[in-house]
Parts: C-alpha cells; structure tokens; sequence
C-alpha cells in the first residue's frame, strides 16, 4: 500500500501536493478574473494548444458540442481555413514558447478573426503586446499539465461572453471539486481512495474505452499515464472499438481495459457497454469501470479528469518513478530550437 513517505521520497517536485489544493487553485484562478472579454456574434472557437494546453481544448470542444458555436481544436501548426470575422482563435501555451502554438498565432494575425492568447509570459506574451493583441498572463504552477486546472477556470471566467455555460454549473463543478478531493488526497491513502485502488490495479498497458462526450478525460488520462508514468497507454472511443479495436482481445496480451462511463451515457451506448463487457467476461479478460459523477459535463470532466491525473501519479510514486521530469519531452524541444 503507497504511503505519504513514499510520495515525500519519490514526487521529488511535490506533484501531489498540488493535487491536495487543485480545488483552492479553481476557484481562486476563476474568482480573480477581473478583465472579462465580450465578443460579439462568435459562431466558430478555434482552441491552439498542444500537450497539457491541448487538453484545455479537448474539454472545451466537449463542453461546447451541443451549442451553436463550431469548434475546431488545432494542435499543430496550421489554422484551418474556415477561419473568418466570426471566429475567435484562443491560443494557450503554459510556457509561451510552444512553436506550434506561436505559428498559429502568427497565422491567425494575418487574418480578420479575433485572437486571445492565454500563457506565463514568453514569446507568446511578447507577441500579443507586440500587436495588440488580447493577451491574458496566467502563472503557471508546477508544469503546464498540472497547471489545468488553472487555466481551465481562468478561461471559463474571461470568454464567458461566449462559452455558454450558466455560472451556477461553474460553481458546482468547483463544489464538485471540493467533494471529491476528500477521498482523493494524499491524506487519504486507503482502500476508499478510487485513485489510488485503480492505480493498484494496473499492471500492464492500460486502454482507455470512453464515450465520445468522456474523451476529453479519455485522452487526458492516456497523456497523463505517459508523462507522470512513463508507460505506454492508449485510448479508443467504444462505439469505434466495437467496430475494430475489440478483435484484437482475440489475441491474449498484457493489455488492461479501463471502461469511463458516464452516469447518464446515452441507452444506445449503455448496451454497448454490457456487450463489451460480457464479452470480456466470457473470455476471462480483467476490466475496470470507473464512473463520472452526476451533474453537468463541466463537473463530469474535471472530476474525473482529477480522479484519473491522481491515479497516474500514484501508479507512478508506486512504480518508484517520480512523476515531474519529462526528459523525453525535453530532448526533442533541446532539438526543434536549433
């Protein structure tokens, strides 16, 4: 069983303890906006973003898929060409210097859309005063990915002109946030600590079967497993999977399915679950559920998103490997500058 002296010795940056105050960090990141941002007549949201600011955009795209607005995400280099008066390009980078990010800043500045960069400082930063372009300077804490959270509720506070979501669900989603924190800290590092019990369980690749509104946290929690983690992990929407990816449990491997269900998962796709899970059983295959909470898809996503990030850090802090370095990650960036 983990315990806290072994995340002291091995989370040698203290990853964890930011964790313990992810819901502080929330509501005080969305209660100091103070500099509200009113567009008008936006019917198209570009989110820029790569790695840990990518993942803002995923779970923007889900909280907007059942609005009006069209979204696309852009995690690369190009801008897409749908791009017009009434699109709003928000690029995010925790560092300010992500290259992909600054050339679809720079793509973006040659067109007629509005543009709001959010980032601590860097190139970013210097460009958009550079330009006068909208610009918001928020510090990061520890790293980009732990710095989510963060950003997250800095952005829903800005563009609340534009992302459709009623202050009432933000506010219970930050009192979802303090709820589910008692059973995730580290100061609880028992048998009733979902993320820690998962975390437990994983012995092999995990693969992440989600719903298409889940992805978000889907494809945060692959990200999060291979950086916290240093595995190999994968994720695959289960309506696509029952189309391809389930032929390949014909063949016996070390591979682990982690079903995210939502509470509420649309009828059609609750019986895909039972038949994949039948399926499993039948041949003998070990499967995890874990569940959203009830509530709206802000509180579903950051919740989980909060469970599932806990669980890469303690299946790390249990494999004796410290969650913070990424020196993989920094070989390639050492090798892009030159």
């Amino acid at each position: 069983m983990l315990t806290i002296t072994d995340l002291v010795n091995i989370d040698t940056q203290a990853m964890y303890k930011i964790y313990d105050i992810w819901p502080q960090i929330a509501r005080e990141s969305y209660e100091s906006v103070n500099d509200v941002i009113d567009y008008k007549n936006i019917d198209h949201i570009v989110f820029a973003g790569v790695g840990g600011s990518g993942a803002i955009g995923d779970l923007f795209s889900a909280i907007l898929s059942k609005s009006n607005i069209h979204v696309s995400l852009t995690k690369g280099y190009l801008l897409p060409n749908t791009v017009d008066s009434n699109t709003l390009v928000v690029t995010t980078s925790v560092s300010g210097n992500t290259a992909e990010t600054l050339t679809v800043l720079e793509s973006a500045k040659k067109t007629d859309c509005k543009i709001i960069g959010f980032s601590d400082g860097g190139l970013m930063m210097d460009y958009c005063t550079k330009n006068n372009l909208e610009h918001r300077h928020v510090q990061r804490i520890h790293s980009p990915r732990v710095s989510f959270i963060k950003y997250v509720y800095y952005i829903l506070g800005t563009l609340n002109s534009v992302i459709p979501i009623k202050k009432t669900d933000v506010l219970e989603s930050l009192s979802e946030l303090d709820r589910v924190s008692t059973k995730l800290r580290s100061d609880n590092l028992t048998e009733t600590n979902p993320s820690m019990m998962l975390a437990d369980w994983i012995e092999g690749i995990p693969l992440i079967y989600y719903p298409w509104g889940l992805q978000a946290a889907a494809i945060r929690f692959k990200n999060s497993l291979q950086e916290n983690a240093k595995i190999h992990a994968m994720a695959e929407d289960i309506i696509e999977a029952c189309h391809n990816g389930i032929v390949s449990w014909e063949k016996p491997s070390n591979v682990q399915p982690i079903l995210l269900r939502g509470v509420d998962d649309y009828i059609k796709t609750k019986e895909r679950w039972n038949i994949i899970k039948e399926y499993f059983e039948k041949h003998n295959i070990c499967y995890k559920e874990v569940y959203s909470i009830e509530g709206n898809i802000l509180s579903k996503l950051v919740c989980l998103i909060y469970l599932l990030d806990y669980t890469s850090i303690y299946y790390a802090v249990g494999c004796n490997i410290d969650p913070s370095p990424v020196k993989s990650i920094d070989f390639i960036k050492e090798r892009l500058s030159k």
